[in-house]
């Protein structure tokens, strides 16, 4: 399992040390079960197939704290959001809770939830921190109640409603407001936004205005957030050995893709074996940390591109209409669905390119490059020719795959160079420190910062030894270690429940 991620980064060779905390963590997706192409299954062992999904991996745990004013702190990435989309404070969740595109800046200019006045509409990245993937995608149920239903945010600290089944609305109609607007258009021609629907558990674009037939523009449900204003911005370094670092994430990337599509076993079993420039635990990120990599700012329609950062290389292809295109990428992370028997037949994708649709009679960009969809685990596209559900989704099934790894974690031919390991993590009480490879009598100096980069506390400890630290006073949330030598240091980090 992966037990940490890092703030501070090993780049340059994997000696040069980063000064400053990521700025960009990315919060977990929640899921723990696993699945096989089609349904649950209790385990899956490194030695059997489907080994290497999301479930296998443990990221930077889900750690919020509800401020009893009506707003909610996320620990992990700092931000801070309102806890209710109920915008008439009626006591329920429902259309006339609603904003436009429009309309949602001038309701947060209004704002004083909490005694804040510095409310606004979130981007595509701030919101989708808030996606978890133990939800279930209620699609294809054919029941009016959603009592039973599971969204994929956390509702023990989030009010949610679904869709307004009394004005007509499906039970999936939770779309979430963003700022972030597409840089391009969709479904022939309109100006569209990205956002969340923490119902069914997709980023798709949205048209802004009215569609035919309606007399409003597109209405969506709002949760607001204040501070964190670089969350979602990416630093990347290209490394010269075919990899990248973000130093805001703590991610490394492979540079290129694997080059074609694939299904989604064969790419958990790809990542897995491979080894590349000299590390052998890379893995098929979850869908979160793919998310991280779109570059919102691009397009193939606006600049003839992917919509990803020019340091990465990324295969071209043809897309269902005969345009020249790029892929979507698999994650680890299934899309688990309500339908029984076939709860795993689905995984997460992101859209580098356009994310096509069979609709009003012609294949186009119906959600917009960098929407995050799902396609089948196994299967033949050619048996889905327009595509699938209201705008004829797409339906690849073979998709291509970019690897990751935490970047502070140190390769393979590299053992030798200064670690800490940290454990319990989560702790509540004590956290003990483990100094590796360290010069044994060397002073070294232990700093603890929380994720604003604030100094909580500083010791000493000698170079290949183990000290525990009393957090027993911290706050909740997520704190980084920095264990500096005379020529050496590293980085670690723990979460305080």
């Amino acid at each position: 399992m992966r037990a940490k991620v890092f703030l501070f980064s090993i780049a340059f060779l994997g000696l040069a040390i980063f000064s400053s905390a990521q700025t960009y963590q990315i919060v977990d997706t929640g899921q723990e079960t696993f699945y096989d192409s089609t349904i649950y299954v209790p385990s899956i062992s490194s030695s059997q197939p489907f080994y290497g999904q999301d479930a296998h991996y443990s990221g930077n745990q889900p750690s919020y704290t509800d401020n009893g004013d009506g707003t909610i702190t996320d620990n992990v990435t700092g931000l801070m959001w309102t806890k209710s989309p109920d915008l008439d404070y009626d006591g329920d969740i429902d259309y006339y809770d609603k904003l436009s595109f429009n309309e949602a800046p001038m309701y947060a200019d209004t704002m004083t939830v909490g005694g804040y006045t510095d409310w606004r509409v979130p981007t595509i990245k701030e919101q989708y921190s808030l996606i978890m993937f133990y939800g279930i995608d209620p699609s294809g149920y054919t029941g009016t109640s959603t009592s039973g239903l599971t969204p994929f945010i956390d509702t023990a600290y989030f009010d949610f409603g679904f869709g307004d089944q009394n004005v007509g609305e499906r039970i999936i109609d939770a779309q979430f407001v963003t700022t972030t607007l597409y840089k391009g258009t969709t479904m022939g021609g309109n100006t569209t936004m990205f956002g969340t629907n923490f119902a069914d558990g997709r980023i798709k674009g949205y048209p802004i205005g009215a569609m035919p037939g309606d007399t409003v523009p597109k209405q969506f449900y709002a949760y607001f957030v204040r501070g964190g204003n670089n969350y979602g911005i990416n630093s990347y370094i290209d490394n010269g050995d075919g990899t990248v670092t973000d130093n805001a994430t703590g991610l490394m990337w492979t540079k290129d893709d694997n080059g074609s599509g694939v299904l989604w076993e064969t790419a958990l079993s790809y990542a897995e074996a491979s080894i590349t420039a000299g590390y052998n635990d890379w893995r098929l990120p979850n869908v979160k940390e793919l998310q991280s990599l779109v570059d919102y700012s691009r397009s193939p329609d606006s600049t003839s591109s992917a919509a990803i950062d020019p340091v990465f290389n990324i295969t071209q292809i043809t897309n269902e209409a005969g345009l020249a295109d790029y892929p979507c990428f698999w994650s680890g992370t299934t899309h688990i669905s309500v339908m029984a028997g076939h709860e795993g037949a689905n995984a997460s994708y992101v859209s580098f390119g356009r994310a096509m649709g069979y609709f009003m009679g012609a294949w186009q960009d119906v959600h917009g490059a960098g929407a995050q969809r799902s396609d089948p685990k196994v299967g033949d596209p050619a048996d889905y020719p327009t595509g699938f559900g209201p705008q004829g989704d797409a339906i690849r099934i073979y998709n291509y795959v970019r690897l990751v790894r935490d970047a502070g974690n140190v390769g393979i031919e590299e053992g030798s160079i200064p670690s800490i390991n940290v454990y319990p993590n989560p702790a509540s009480e004590n956290v003990n420190v483990l100094s590796n490879n360290f010069a044994s009598n060397e002073d070294l100096t232990l700093n603890v910062y929380n994720s604003l980069g604030a100094l909580q506390m500083s010791t000493i400890m000698q170079g290949s030894s183990s000290l525990s630290i009393d957090v027993s006073s911290f706050s909740p949330g997520l704190y980084i270690l920095v264990l500096q030598g005379s020529n050496s240091s590293s980085t670690a980090n723990f979460i305080k429940q």
